[in-house]
């Protein structure tokens, strides 16, 4: 308690951070620091909100999540559903003033499907992908793919169009021309990692004309510039919010929504939908997470009430326990197999660390010290690895430098990591074919690269269902076979609200924080 009035008094008393004003900026504290350009190279949500402001999709998906329209007028399934044909709209421009063709969507969605977790189940169904003409190209199919439409269209992983020079990069290697068609111009010159981004208004852009809605409908950039400044201390970010030296907050700590909500010039709200869930990754290439028994040892030990008042506290309603792996509340959610999350002892989980085997070996745990909520509940689960008595080794770490070095199959002698944790949207989590973290594909898997035919199999057995019935028992199926995996631990979810400007006009709702529509009054 001494602590939080601490840090909300700092809140109050911090000094003035120096901003250049005027109504066409939109100033905003990100939730991250921005080091990587490239939303195909990393999951990082920071980058994929990069990747919203200077990319567009071919499609997109509205509130109801039904998918429509974008960059393209429209598309034609013919043949049986063994043909589907994109039709470009007319006069889409890239950045560099050239015209948006269909190779260069051709080369787009041949990159971005090698790292799609989604996409990679569909794409052996792909016959062929071609450009007919500057504005047209066609998928030819083996069998008819209904959910290919879902799949370019989503969320969680956006297939993102860029020239297909760039998009000739090899998928495994991060881009670093960040040239796109969307409402925004990346400012590489202003770009200072740890510090600032900046865009710039695409005057080449031209919006559809619908309303938008969810993600879909017209993306409008109604502001000049958007600038983002990294400000890793959440007093001083609350105190740059307060005297209006910031404009928006995208995650601001728990602690100060109270003191945000007393001020009347600012403007509290959930803007994300569908609930922020928190995981616990495993590397299971490396000892002592290679053996699934100290996975599942682990996990025994885990109350997520622990983490999520970690992170919201009792703010009310603010967090929910969910001990499965599909988005609670959802036709596929279930606990089918979770007993092991509901086992909540440490004494059971000591007794089946030292059945396991463990014998001693290092734990590194990376902690991003400069992303309060992912930082919280990785301090929590190092307490849980020192009381089992683990030989842990805690790196706190800038977010920036953490989601570079996840990337590294390495042992830990060697630069590696044990253990990390992120979020994810529940949009993401409500089926298996977007549920980045089920996916045990190996090398191909998100990090951690847990390998699992089981789970493969799952997957695919899916995606051919063919009723919610038979798709509700194949995701009891996956979900026993991930809570024996336990490649990561499910850590519940909790609203994470933001903070604005009273001043900031346009702001919607949308399952990721999108900066277009969005303008400023005077």
């Amino acid at each position: 308690m001494i602590a939080r009035r601490a840090l909300l008094a700092s809140a109050l008393a911090a000094p003035a951070f120096a901003q250049p004003a005027g109504a066409r900026a939109l100033r905003v504290v990100p939730q991250a620091n921005l080091t990587s350009l490239d939303p195909i190279w990393t999951t990082a949500v920071v980058t994929r909100n990069h990747g919203f402001l200077v990319y567009d999709q071919l499609c997109a998906q509205d509130a109801s999540g039904a998918i429509r329209p974008q960059m393209v007028e429209g598309w034609a399934l013919e043949d049986n559903g063994l043909s589907l044909t994109f039709t470009l709209r007319p006069g889409l421009k890239f950045h560099d003033g050239e015209a948006v063709r269909a190779a260069d969507c051709v080369a787009s969605i041949q990159r971005w499907a090698k790292r799609d977790p989604f996409t990679q189940v569909l794409w052996p169904r792909v016959a062929e992908l071609v450009a007919l003409d500057d504005r047209r190209f066609r998928f030819r199919l083996h069998k008819p793919t209904p959910l290919l439409l879902q799949a370019l269209g989503q969320t969680q992983f956006p297939c993102f169009i860029m020239p297909a020079r760039i998009a000739a990069t090899d998928a495994f290697t991060a881009i670093r021309d960040p040239i796109g068609s969307g409402p925004f111009r990346f400012l590489t010159n202003e770009w200072n990692p740890g510090q600032a981004a900046h865009w710039a208004k695409f005057d080449g852009y031209t919006p559809r004309q619908e309303a938008v809605d969810g993600l879909a409908g017209g993306r409008v950039p109604r502001i000049d510039r958007v600038e983002w400044t990294v400000i890793s201390d959440p007093a001083t970010a609350a105190n740059a919010m307060s005297t209006g030296e910031q404009d928006y907050w995208e995650y601001p700590l728990h602690d100060l929504l109270p003191l945000m909500r007393r001020n009347r010039q600012l403007v509290v709200d959930q803007r994300l939908l569908d609930g922020t869930y928190g995981i616990c990754r495993f590397n299971t290439l490396h000892a002592p997470f290679n053996n699934p028994a100290i996975r599942r040892a682990v996990a025994m030990a885990v109350d997520q009430r622990d983490y999520l008042r970690a992170v919201a506290g009792n703010e009310p309603d603010g967090w929910g326990v969910c001990e499965g792996v599909f988005t609670c509340n959802t036709p596929l959610a279930n606990e089918s197999g979770s007993e092991v999350l509901k086992t909540h002892s440490l004494d059971r989980a000591k007794a089946a660390l030292a059945a396991a085997g463990y014998n001693g070996e290092k734990v590194v745990l990376l902690a991003p010290s400069d992303y309060p909520q992912i930082n919280a509940l990785s301090l929590v689960t190092a307490d849980i690895l020192r009381r089992l008595g683990m030989n842990l080794e805690l790196v706190a770490t800038d977010w920036g430098s953490l989601v570079q070095r996840r990337a590294s199959k390495e042992p830990v002698e060697r630069g590696g990591w044990s253990i990390v944790h992120t979020t994810s949207s529940g949009q993401s989590l409500t089926v298996p074919a977007t549920h980045l973290f089920l996916r045990a594909n190996g090398p191909a898997a998100w990090f951690g690269w847990p390998d699992d035919p089981e789970i493969e199999r799952l997957r695919g057995a899916w995606i051919d269902a063919t009723s919610p019935a038979e798709a509700r028992t194949v995701a009891e199926a996956l979900n026993r076979q991930a809570m024996n995996l336990m490649a990561y631990v499910p850590l519940g979810y909790y609203w994470q609200p933001s903070v604005w400007r009273r001043n900031v006009t346009g702001v919607f709702k949308a399952p990721v924080t999108a900066f277009w529509n969005i303008g400023k009054s005077a």
